[in-house]
């Protein structure tokens, strides 16, 4: 009788099953009342007294090895049912929508990748700054009416200590400790204490670039500008230089580009000039190489800047400033295929 136990136990051990109804089957072969299980337990009334512990033992092992055999393969085709042999499981219960990047980080991101391509690097500095960074260093006067409360942000009464009003200020910090050559992008977000509308608010985003070498021309600034200008809009782009001025630079200019709606025609984003104003320029004056520590005579340099909010409005037609900082989602999904 152990030997008839032996070759069930081996035999359900190769069970498999490819249906519920095979299971079942299975079940009535081994377990009903005229199974082969309960067949042993009746020859099991016959064996001598002195073998009836070994053997008990051994057909109830037997008997619940068929029992949990079965169940598990009962459970592996129910839960096959259950499961699309096509779905992912990795994924999410609920569908997942695409996300969307902001615009202004798709704006400065390429802005930043056409400047790389120049030879330029990031430089980033603090947000809270003090008053040498971003004024006495740049050249700007006691009374310069960027220095009024009305411009600036300042924290606690302190008017040493202040909310950037521009990212020039981590270029001051390049300038002072690291020597020419200097060719650096500086991105950031700065702070104006300004009325909100559509067209002005509190904090914007700036990049600014700054390149000191020897002999640096005014020229070099405008071929850099052109690249910039033809890689962002279009290739036919035309720019313009109109004289203006900063402390900080000298001679100073701000930039216009052909306007890439009526494509220079005139119309009313224009205002029918066909040009668009887009940043500002200029040579580095000397007085802030120096407060930086770095030769006048021997090196010279350019700087320029830029409002990453107004690229974008030409880029994508945004006439509300508000809308980059309201997290309306209406509006960001317009940008899920600007990847």
């Amino acid at each position: 009788m152990i030997d008839k136990i032996n070759a069930i136990k081996a035999e359900v051990e190769t069970l498999k099953a490819t249906s519920l109804q095979a299971v079942e089957e299975l079940r009535i072969k081994y377990l009903s009342k005229k199974g082969e299980v309960s067949a042993l337990m009746q020859e099991f009334r016959t064996v001598p007294a002195e073998q009836k512990r070994e053997l008990g033992q051994q057909l109830n092992v037997l008997k619940e090895a068929v029992t949990a055999k079965l169940a598990a393969l009962r459970e592996a085709l129910e839960s096959a049912d259950t499961v699309d042999a096509d779905l992912d499981l990795s994924r999410t219960a609920a569908p997942m929508p695409l996300g969307t990047r902001h615009p202004l980080s798709l704006v400065r991101e390429e802005i930043i990748s056409i400047f790389s391509r120049q030879g330029f690097t990031i430089a980033e500095g603090p947000e809270v700054e003090d008053d040498w960074h971003v004024f006495s260093a740049l050249n700007f006067a006691d009374d310069h009416p960027a220095r009024d409360m009305q411009d600036t942000f300042f924290i606690q009464r302190n008017p040493d200590v202040l909310l950037r009003t521009h990212t020039s200020s981590a270029q001051v910090r390049i300038m002072e400790k690291t020597q020419p050559p200097i060719r650096v992008l500086c991105p950031g977000r700065v702070y104006r204490n300004e009325a909100i509308s559509a067209r002005a608010h509190c904090f914007f985003h700036q990049i600014e670039g700054l390149y000191v070498d020897e002999n640096v021309s005014f020229a070099d600034l405008r071929q850099a500008l052109l690249y910039f200008a033809r890689e962002m809009f279009s290739p036919d782009t035309k720019i313009r230089l109109r004289p203006s001025y900063f402390p900080f630079t000298e001679p100073s200019a701000e930039m216009d580009i052909s306007c890439n709606l009526c494509g220079g025609k005139g119309c009313s984003f224009c205002k029918h000039t066909g040009w668009v104003e887009i940043l500002g320029c200029g040579m580095v004056d000397p007085n802030v190489l120096e407060a930086c520590g770095i030769d006048s005579k021997r090196y010279s340099g350019y700087a320029f800047g830029m409002g990453v909010e107004r690229i974008t409005n030409l880029k994508y037609q945004v006439k509300d400033l508000r809308l980059f900082s309201e997290n309306d989602v209406r509006f960001l999904r317009q940008f899920t295929s600007a990847h």
